[in-house]
């Protein structure tokens, strides 16, 4: 009989802690990109950074891997360099609290329970038989210049967090990709200990159940108990905070990114001043939405064909063009007539708003 077991969150658009942007800026440093760079079209101050309670809204997480491949060029297996990055450590509470929980199992129920407390963006559908334990990580609703990028590091780092909870090792027997076969397939069969079966329909992974049985070294009942209040407690608090930042991306795609703040926040029935304040709360800005919202509506029209960049710049709301070529090089580093040529738009996918 097969089992599956229930996940916390339906879409990735649940609002998040800075530890991974952080983590995305340090490894695109490495690489030669400028803070900067990662950071266009986020509204994050560099110092929020430093934070380490702050919120953050997914769709700037989103836009800082965007930035990333954008500038790396997206060579296979840069997603896997960054998944092994993160260590249960970059979790906070969450990954204290799996580090505590009696056995592998145990974790991964209680990682499902509480996965909006994570920075996963492919969603998992996780089901337990006696046979394996099989994990799929649905992709489809991503865009498509960061699909195989996040695809890589979420399953990286789920592999790498899982060797950390249980430091005999992790048997998997079993790894698809969607993607072809890169050159260097060998990284992959070194980080997952199985070379993967590459142009599979979805990816795909499973593991021996017994590991789940396993113990787990630091596994304190009194601890996880503790852990969980206060996993309990963040996720409540973020979900409360952020139901604004939902309401203006809906309001701005609605009038096609064409509105004020005073406009939005009449809509809403609160002052620009109380808009303003729980945006910050929630991690974000307006400006940092309409530059969200412009951007996916200014890429998707681009990608038609149909629209000049005047049209384009007229029904985002611009008086003149130039204004919005420049705002287009603000957000993705290059002019419209270029992201045209270098056939970025042809490999975009249409965005109609985050999932529901």
């Amino acid at each position: 009989m097969t089992q599956q077991l229930p996940v916390a969150v339906r879409d990735w658009d649940f609002p998040r802690g800075v530890a991974s942007i952080a983590l995305l800026v340090r490894f695109g440093a490495e690489r030669g990109v400028g803070r900067d760079a990662l950071l266009r079209g986020t509204g994050l101050p560099p110092a929020r950074l430093d934070d380490p309670s702050a919120q953050v809204d997914a769709h700037q997480e989103l836009t800082v891997a965007r930035n990333l491949v954008r500038e790396l060029g997206d060579p296979p297996g840069l997603g896997l360099d960054a998944g092994v990055r993160y260590r249960v450590t970059t979790f906070g509470v969450f990954g204290f609290a799996c580090i505590s929980s009696p056995t592998l199992r145990d974790a991964i129920t209680f990682a499902l329970r509480y996965l909006d407390l994570s920075f996963i963006f492919c969603l998992p559908v996780v089901e337990l038989s006696h046979e394996e334990l099989r994990f799929e990580l649905r992709d489809d609703r991503l865009p498509h210049d960061v699909r195989r990028f996040l695809l890589e590091r979420d399953v990286s780092a789920i592999q790498t967090v899982m060797t950390d909870l249980l430091p005999g090792g992790l048997t998997v027997r079993r790894l698809d990709f969607p993607f072809p076969e890169p050159r260097d397939a060998d990284r992959y069969t070194g980080i997952f200990g199985v070379r993967p079966r590459f142009g599979a329909s979805g990816h795909f992974a499973s593991i021996d159940p017994a590991s789940l049985r396993q113990p787990l070294p630091q596994a304190s009942e009194h601890t996880v108990a503790l852990c969980e209040a206060q996993c309990r407690d963040l996720v409540s608090r973020r979900r409360a905070r952020s139901g604004i930042a939902h309401q203006v991306r809906d309001k701005l795609i609605r009038v096609g990114g064409a509105a004020e703040m005073a406009d939005v926040a009449r809509e809403l029935n609160v002052s620009t001043r109380t808009l303003r304040r729980r945006l910050e709360d929630a991690g974000t800005s307006f400006r940092g939405l309409l530059d969200e919202v412009r951007q996916a509506l200014a890429e998707e029209m681009l990608a038609t064909g149909a629209l000049s960049v005047e049209d384009v710049a007229l029904r985002l709301g611009y008086a003149e063009a130039s204004s919005f070529i420049y705002a287009f090089r603000r957000w993705t580093g290059t002019t419209p007539a270029r992201y045209l040529r270098s056939g970025a738009a042809r490999d975009s996918t249409p965005w109609t708003g985050p999932p529901e």
